[in-house]
Formats: structure tokens, sequence, C-alpha cells
């Protein structure tokens, strides 16, 4: 199978602001996909976010939008080079507004630590040994 894209999608209620704060961990965004009603941030060449103004965002769905305050609509992934490197971005997000979510974990060969953005979005970022993520870990 080829490469597929992928563009999650999530409400913001300030767009400026979440660019704002995203732009600081250090994500550019797409010029041509990005206007007052959302914006394109590019995570990979392969893979976007895609933050979208709530009132535009209630346009592509039927259901009520979740109050991150209380509830969690999911968990958003990104993978780092090094442990440095998600201490590091973790610690920026903090900086820049984000709010400690849980604990880090750290298994040895796969460390993590998570933030919620300024709506409540849950990101975790992690970092896993090369050799475990291809499966020539002897065990956790």
């Amino acid at each position: 199978m080829a490469s597929r894209m992928m563009f999650v999608n999530l409400p913001v209620s300030d767009l400026d602001r979440s660019k704002a704060f995203f732009g600081k961990l250090g994500f550019s965004f797409n010029p041509r996909f990005t206007d007052e009603k959302a914006a394109c941030m590019v995570v990979s060449d392969v893979g976007y976010v895609m933050l979208i103004h709530e009132r535009f965002y209630r346009t592509f769905t039927k259901r009520e939008l979740c109050d991150t305050t209380r509830q969690n609509e999911g968990l958003v992934a990104l993978s780092c080079e090094s442990r440095g490197e998600v201490d590091g971005l973790v610690r920026t997000a903090l900086e820049a507004g984000g709010q400690q979510a849980m604990e880090p974990i750290d298994h040895g060969f796969m460390y993590e630590r998570s933030f919620y953005d300024p709506d409540g979005h849950h990101w975790a970022v992690l970092w896993m040994d090369p050799k475990a993520a291809q499966g020539q870990h002897g065990g956790a």
C-alpha cells in the first residue's frame, strides 16, 4: 500500500492563538490551506493537523463539540528523535500556555510526556528506541 497522508482535524476557539502556540513549538503552516477559518499545520510531509475555528468546524459534524475541560476527545501523539527533544517540546508547550496532562512515562526503550494545548486537546510526545520500534528489543 502506498503511503497515506493523514489530516487530524481539531476545533479551536481562537485560531490566531492556536497558530501562535504551535508556531512556538516549531510547526509551520501551509499558506495554501490556511485562512481565517482554518490553518493547516505541517507535522511532516504526510501528516497535518487542521486547526479549524469552532464555527467552521460545526459545519463538518452533526454532533455536539466536546468540552475539553471535562472530556477527552482523543489523544494526538507525535514522535521525536530523542528523549531530549521530548522534554524540550513539552517544556516549550508549557511555557507557551499549555498545561501538563500526565506524569512522564519512562519504559527505558520508550519515553513519553504529554500536555493539553490552549483548547484542551491532549497531545502525547514520545521517543522510542529505534531497535525497539523494529522489534529488536528484548522486552519491557
